[in-house]
């Protein structure tokens, strides 16, 4: 539903975080008309995607007061979708000229930065983000409004680079936090009295610690796969256990690798320092790896109860956005997984800051939480966990085509939809190859013809705005008197 232009409204609002989601929320909400502070702890964006080599203390990331490293990127990571459905829909992550640039169409993470970097300065995104500036509580108050408490670094030699508080109100706050900083742990029987080493994947970075050990690893992820493979180079053996993947009878190595086996689940863990799998084998091992996920947590995010995570659910969200009794104040971008990340964002962003102007309209408060109720009952009947509530592997491309249509625009194209299938097709062909072979060049050439006619026509809008401008600039010269 649409709102007539002339009712369009501006607010202050609040974007928290300066990766992916947050500067593509500050970019849309601008273009909306909206007044937009983005804060970020950082000294730059990029979000997750600045590589960290440092690792935390807790190898498993346990202890709640540890000291947090924000990135869960390792070295050799590359991505695991192309340029082509990666990238923003209006900003393509196409190859660029440069030092440093890395031209692969699976790039590695440093050219992820580099594209958010020239994305930020492209739309001047990085006015609106207080750098070094860390959100720490975020509530509502009397007034309707929200108070939004944050401290940073003082920047005087005379005050040592003590933290000081600082707190503002605004009218609506959107959390673009991500959600790939605090692991998740697998249960095991029996590992409080397992005496081997324990590590979650987010503290993983290279494969030198593993070396001439034999390491169990937990998870059937992509990072599973790559960090699996990676390890094996190093170590004397890789256990892969996989929770769902395989029956409980299997147990068999990896095609093309001598030392990587493949498990089913873990039954137990043995003071002896073994670990017993449900297949029966029996391995004496140094290292478990978890690679089982991550939990949400907004431990700054204040909300009488009316927002909560239960068991990795954040509820209740209509369309994983919007809690319906604080919408449209208050919304999320970014909380679903198993998407194309970057165009999610942007279709989630242009909805909110269309839903915050009034151009777009919301159903009742009454109707967005009966929608959270049959999608919950839905999940229920089809058997899917709690925890993967927000996994839309199965329908990204449905979710992602609602939002186009609430926003009306045109995104979407139907080669970026066939790209998506061909992407998992090539993955289960060529699981170790996928990122350099592949048999989808058509479309390659299709996303190609589709960003030259986007930039041409940015191109040709930009040129008829200096046109314009300096038409204007023109008109208003003073003219001369005449003698």
């Amino acid at each position: 539903m649409q709102a007539s232009p002339n009712s369009l409204s501006s607010h202050h609002v609040a974007v928290i975080g300066a990766g992916a989601a947050g500067l593509v929320a500050a970019r849309e909400l601008h273009r909306e008309g909206h007044k937009v502070v983005v804060f970020e702890k950082d000294d730059q964006v990029g979000g997750l995607w600045m590589y960290d080599p440092r690792v935390e203390p807790d190898p498993l990331g346990l202890d709640l007061i540890r000291p947090v490293v924000h990135s869960s990127l390792y070295e050799s990571l590359r991505t695991n979708l192309p340029r082509e459905t990666m990238g923003f829909m209006d900003y393509p992550f196409v190859t660029r000229e440069g030092e440093g640039r890395d031209p692969r169409r699976f790039p590695g993470h440093r050219e992820v930065l580099m594209y958010l970097q020239d994305y930020a300065r492209e739309f001047g995104i990085e006015e609106m983000v207080r750098f070094g500036c860390e959100v720490v509580n975020v509530e509502m108050i009397g007034t309707g409004k929200w108070k939004v408490k944050s401290k940073r670094k003082r920047l005087d030699d005379n005050d040592r680079g003590d933290d000081f508080a600082d707190h503002e109100d605004f009218d609506a706050v959107v959390v673009c936090v991500g959600h790939y900083t605090q692991p998740r742990i697998a249960e095991i029987p029996g590992i409080n009295l397992w005496p081997g080493k324990q590590i979650h994947s987010h503290n993983y970075r290279i494969p030198e610690p593993f070396r001439d050990q034999i390491i169990i690893l937990i998870g059937a992820s992509a990072s599973a796969a790559d960090i699996s493979v990676e390890i094996a180079g190093l170590a004397k053996e890789v256990h892969i256990a996989r929770r769902s993947a395989v029956d409980d009878d299997t147990y068999e190595k990896k095609p093309g690798y001598d030392n990587i086996c493949l498990h089913s689940t873990i039954e137990r863990a043995c003071e002896d320092g073994t670990v017993i799998f449900r297949d029966g084998s029996v391995i004496l091992a140094d290292v478990i790896l978890h690679c089982t996920g991550y939990k949400y947590g907004f431990p700054f995010l204040e909300t009488d109860g009316i927002v909560t995570v239960d068991d990795n659910r954040v509820g209740p969200l209509y369309k994983h956005v919007f809690p319906p009794i604080l919408a449209p104040w208050l919304s999320f971008v970014g909380i679903p997984y198993w998407t194309f990340p970057f165009p999610t964002f942007e279709v989630q962003s242009k909805w909110i800051a269309g839903v915050l102007s009034g151009r777009i309209a919301l159903p009742s408060q009454e109707d967005m939480m009966e929608d959270v109720k049959i999608y919950y009952s839905e999940l229920e009947a089809s058997g899917v966990p709690k925890h993967h509530t927000h996994n839309l592997a199965d329908s990204t491309n449905d979710y992602n085509m609602w939002l186009a249509s609430q926003c009306q625009c045109s995104c979407f194209e139907e080669w970026r939809i066939e790209m998506s299938h061909e992407i998992l097709k090539n993955l289960r062909a060529r699981p170790n190859m996928y990122r350099d072979e592949w048999d989808d060049d058509h479309l390659i050439l299709q996303a190609h013809e589709d960003f030259n006619r986007r930039i041409s026509n940015k191109a040709k809008m930009k040129n008829l705005k200096t046109m314009v401008q300096a038409f204007h600039t023109e008109e208003g010269a003073e003219e001369p008197c005449p003698s």
